[in-house]
């Protein structure tokens, strides 16, 4: 089957036919990543030197708050998208955006911080998770690799660029309030756009599923319970749920690289400029980097770029934990970037490769879910052995984690795109 395929009522599927709506819903990700990308730098700093919070637990509670709350709307997001619309849920999404920069400039204590982090987790998880499912609609199964790597990258790009603006801006004026004007800016304009401009994708899901031949697996046909659809996403198919737990491990140690890098850093004397230069080097390695290995992963498969990301990322969380210096941490995070960047588009291309068409945005959620539940299990985690043993302990506990989830993609996935499919 090609991906432009024309039906009656005139909607066409594939990155082609569908480039305007595509290329907006980049744009809108892009605003989306921004809106996480004004804390990456400045939070960590902002708990201790602001709220004066010397346990390592306490301080990493809004990475808790807001990747329990991603992580259950994630789930939600799917289930909605799938009822009422996808475009509904995403312009609900970006409503709850535009109180978090205001919070976070006007908190006047520390659990302020942490309710903002519950409204940006619910604006991640509604927004982030619809325009997936969106370009997911639009462009069909053969280039599916391919446009998860261009929407992860809009997102992750823009992250890494609000960063290293967000860390300039407080090195020379303050960790607040300028540094979250940028967020305010991006609520605005992703609001504005979802609300004009973007377009309804769900009849583009129907138009695959009325194509698409009957799966061959009899648990997998298009009328499922969300209940089973969890089951099976969890549990049921090898290369979902490996893709599952692989995506939780790896928001488990991004939760670390947010929360605790900078703080280790800083133990060892950076700048706030230079703590902001590490923050943003590997979400920009990641970003740029999906745009090729989602591409890649159409060519060649997923289960060996995504075995072959998580024991990168090991490799590179490892070196932080041993380094001591700005030049070994900059390729500690190059090489941190570059395993995300493998794995991070092409296990949404795993769900968009297994899931019918018909329940593929409940089982985008339900992965999400997995995958965004990894923030919260990350940041208790490292906040407790870091209390516990130190910094360098809680890094060395998530480096061997990652390794031991890079060996179960190994042992449990299938190849899910085992060849290409040639666009017309």
């Amino acid at each position: 089957m090609t991906t432009e395929t024309a039906p009656a009522h005139g909607l066409r599927l594939g990155l082609r036919a569908n480039l305007a709506q595509f290329g907006l819903l980049v744009a809108v990700n892009a605003l989306v990543g921004g809106m996480l990308g004004q804390e990456r730098v400045v939070l960590p700093l902002l708990a201790g030197r602001v709220f004066h919070l010397s346990a390592y637990t306490a301080a990493l509670t809004y990475i808790v708050a807001f990747g329990a709350t991603k992580a259950v709307t994630n789930f939600f997001a799917g289930t909605l998208s799938d009822r009422y619309g996808r475009k509904p849920v995403l312009v609900a999404g970006w409503l709850f955006a535009l109180p978090v920069p205001l919070l976070l400039i006007w908190a006047p204590a520390w659990g302020w911080v942490v309710a903002a982090n519950v409204l940006l987790g619910v604006n991640q998880g509604l927004t982030w998770s619809t325009t997936v499912i969106m370009k997911i609609d639009l462009v069909g199964p053969a280039r599916r690799g391919l446009a998860m790597g261009i929407n992860e990258a809009a997102g992750y790009v823009a992250l890494a660029a609000t960063a290293v603006a967000t860390g300039t801006i407080a090195a020379h004026a303050g960790l607040r309030p300028e540094p979250f004007f940028l967020g305010i800016a991006y609520a605005a304009l992703g609001l504005g756009l979802s609300s004009l401009v973007v377009r309804e994708t769900r009849d583009h899901a129907r138009l695959e599923a009325a194509a698409q031949v009957s799966a061959a697996r009899p648990d997998h046909h298009k009328d499922l319970t969300t209940g089973r659809i969890a089951w099976i996403t969890s549990a049921r198919d090898k290369a979902l749920s490996a893709a599952s737990q692989a995506g939780m491990a790896n928001n488990l140690n991004d939760a670390l690289a947010w929360g605790v890098f900078p703080l280790l850093f800083a133990s060892h004397g950076l700048s706030v400029a230079r703590i902001g230069l590490l923050g943003a080097l590997y979400p920009a390695v990641w970003g740029f980097g999906q745009l090729f290995t989602g591409w890649w992963s159409d060519r060649i498969g997923r289960k060996h770029l995504i075995t072959a990301g998580m024991l990168l990322q090991a490799l590179a969380i490892a070196v932080v934990a041993t380094g001591g210096t700005f030049g070994v941490w900059a390729l500690a995070q190059v090489l941190l970037g570059l395993g995300t960047a493998l794995v991070y588009p092409t296990l949404l291309a795993v769900i968009g490769d297994v899931a019918h068409p018909a329940w593929r945005a409940r089982a985008v959620g339900v992965y999400r879910l997995w995958r965004d539940g990894g923030f919260a299990e990350g940041a208790l985690l490292a906040g407790v052995l870091a209390d516990a043993y130190g910094l360098t302990t809680a890094v060395w506990a998530v480096a061997a984690l990652t390794a031991a989830s890079g060996l179960v993609v190994a042992v449990r996935m299938y190849e899910t795109h085992p060849r290409p499919v040639a666009e017309a």
